[in-house]
């Protein structure tokens, strides 16, 4: 209940100029209730306080779970692309193996062509020269042959190096052949090591 006074009430000292002051009102609280009222009410705020945040993680709770729905779905399609992108890496690793082989068979086929004619070219452009064998032993050549000089033996060496396909040229033996009784002809005996092609 509360009480208001509206009413002068003559306590206290009257002024000088013989009038009494004049009061103010005031304002009577009266009971505010029983301390189980108190309670009861600290016991409400605090529950709905702890309804609110609890409300907040349930919601935090809730995105969180979706997130991890969408992100769990995204990894399972990642994990096919992933699968997919393997099992192509998978065929073009197999493809470019196959491809190597085929490339290494046909230089293999061709190197051979490719010895015989460079070496055919290079004897024709040397004056007074003939070969007779050819030994191809993988890294080096051997080559025996006639010439009419030892100065067209020296010209098929330099011949032979410029061509770029032997990394060395040597020289193993040359003699002059006594059975030839018309000219001078010299027999002559080369190593060729070959180069990296």
């Amino acid at each position: 209940m509360i009480k208001i006074n509206l009413l002068e009430t003559a306590k206290g000292k009257k002024r000088a100029g013989g009038s009494a002051a004049p009061a103010l009102p005031t304002m009577e609280m009266g009971d505010m209730g029983s301390p189980k009222l108190k309670v009861l009410i600290i016991v409400v705020l605090v529950g709905l306080l702890n309804y609110g945040y609890w409300h907040r993680l349930d919601t935090q709770s809730k995105s969180i779970a979706a997130q991890m729905q969408a992100a769990e779905q995204k990894n399972r399609e990642l994990s096919d692309v992933k699968a997919r992108f393997l099992e192509r890496q998978r065929q073009a690793d197999a493809y470019k193996r196959r491809v190597d082989v085929i490339d290494q068979l046909r230089d293999a086929q061709t190197g051979p062509v490719n010895l015989l004619a460079m070496l055919g070219q290079t004897v024709n452009e040397t004056e007074a020269v003939w070969l007779r064998k050819m030994d191809d032993t993988g890294p080096s050549v051997t080559l025996d042959g006639t010439a009419l000089s030892t100065d067209a033996v020296a010209n098929l060496i330099g011949n032979l190096q410029k061509t770029g396909f032997f990394k060395t040229v040597e020289i193993k033996e040359t003699f002059q052949d006594d059975q030839i009784k018309e000219m001078q002809a010299f027999q002559f005996t080369l190593t060729c090591e070959k180069g990296k092609s």
